[in-house]
């Protein structure tokens, strides 16, 4: 049995389609505003009308607009959909199903589709449907015929297709998560073999290069031992041990970085680590600086040289802040947020000017934030740099899949099942 979508990947499948619908539903109501006024014949009437029109138009700007933070929601609870839909009817009726209102009807099923699969679509296309039937029965400017079935086809029909095309976005989306997840699990890996391949470059650089220093050394004293004098001697022998303990010391240094790399401490503690680091900032700066925890359930250990390009990227972040912004305020924040461990700071500084870019940076002697983002995509995450959502300052958010960070291998994708045909 295939596993159902999670919740993050339909909010960033739907995203787009759902988008598109709110734009056309907002176009339609405000088109079919002066025919909702023109047939209200009383005070109150009119109130009810531009209070519908408020809810509607604004629902479906606060979806349009930030869909990552009321898609969610809207996605929970089926019921908002309904409430939206009696608030339409409010203005269908007033305006008569000659207007351009009735068009954003089709919406309704359309979104049920795209939202809640075929069993929401058959709901509220029916639901649609009988709502239609009340407003031709109430309406006298217009006559009930053959033409008045055309919206309630279409509402079954846009329902059908809505879960039709919920399919197949999702099944795209699931794909491209699983590449997305495949190509930051390979780069970790690779990041994790190349420090593996430095460490192995500094113990040929260092400790065989000594060890050689020591049997030559040695070879050299136990040749000429019986020819020097016993301070000579002493000293050769002195000379022997201390580069003998320094290859130990190496050796030791350069196995502790092995046990780490391989996972045999268990990975750092990225949030106790930040924490830390935006407390020391704070410090040494004297900027206000506070460390928050996102999400509820803890991140995974994160190997070491991994959380050493996160830590780095976020220290970077709040030096680049103090140096160029200005800020008095910097916020740091990590967390699993869905399915990505989630690294962001930001401060309220002056910002980047609008329309920065990477090249400009480099042409302006800028390597902070290019840095950054080579580092990000050393170990396969994704990196945003910008104010994000708020009005003003500068925000660095690092996204890195969570399954990209365990050892085990990822579960098979969720694939919606196709109609077998003949």
């Amino acid at each position: 049995m295939d596993a159902a979508p999670s919740l993050p990947l339909q909010v960033n499948a739907l995203q787009a389609m759902c988008r598109q619908v709110f734009g056309f539903r907002m176009a339609m109501i405000a088109l079919a505003v002066p025919f909702s006024l023109g047939g209200t014949t009383s005070r109150l009437g009119t109130w009810l009308v531009v209070a519908a029109v408020t809810v509607t138009f604004m629902v479906s700007y606060a979806l349009l607009r930030d869909w990552e933070r009321f898609g969610p929601v809207l996605l929970r609870h089926p019921a908002l959909l309904a409430v939206d839909m009696l608030f339409g009817a409010l203005l269908l009726v007033t305006a008569s199903p000659a207007s351009t209102l009735a068009y954003v009807t089709i919406c309704t099923p359309l979104l049920a589709g795209l939202v809640y699969g075929w069993r929401g679509a058959a709901f509220f296309a029916v639901c649609q449907s009988l709502v239609l039937a009340g407003a031709y029965g109430v309406s006298d400017k217009v006559e009930l015929n053959a033409n008045a079935l055309l919206l309630p086809g279409l509402c079954l029909i846009t329902g059908a297709a809505g879960s039709t095309l919920r399919g197949l976005v999702l099944g795209f989306g699931a794909a491209s998560q699983a590449l997305t997840e495949a190509r930051a699990r390979l780069a970790v890996h690779e990041a994790i073999e190349q420090e593996r391949a430095r460490l192995a470059r500094e113990m040929h650089d260092s400790v065989a290069k000594t060890l050689h220093g020591i049997a030559l050394a040695a070879d050299g004293l136990a040749g000429s031992a019986g020819r020097m004098d016993p301070h000579t001697l002493r000293l050769q022998a002195e000379l022997v041990a201390r580069s003998a303990r320094r290859a130990a010391a190496e050796s030791r240094e350069l196995l502790s970085d092995l046990r780490r790399e391989s996972g045999l401490d268990g990975g750092v503690d990225v949030l106790t680590e930040l924490a830390a680091r935006t407390a020391d900032f704070a410090r040494r700066h004297d900027v206000r600086a506070e460390f928050r925890r996102l999400g509820g359930a803890p991140p995974p250990p994160v190997p070491q040289v991994v959380a050493r390009h996160l830590l780095t990227i976020a220290s970077e972040a709040m030096e680049n802040a103090h140096r160029h912004a200005r800020p008095t305020y910097v916020d740091v924040s990590a967390g699993v947020v869905g399915e990505v461990l989630r690294v962001s700071v930001y401060d309220d500084g002056r910002g980047l000017p609008a329309g920065t870019s990477l090249d400009q940076l480099k042409q302006a002697g800028h390597f902070g934030l290019v840095g950054m983002v080579e580092r990000a995509a050393s170990i396969g995450a994704r990196i945003r740099i910008g104010r994000g959502r708020a009005a003003r300052g500068t925000e660095v958010r690092l996204d890195i899949p969570v399954r990209a960070l365990t050892p085990d291998p990822p579960p098979l994708p969720y694939i919606p099942k196709q109609p077998i045909t003949t």
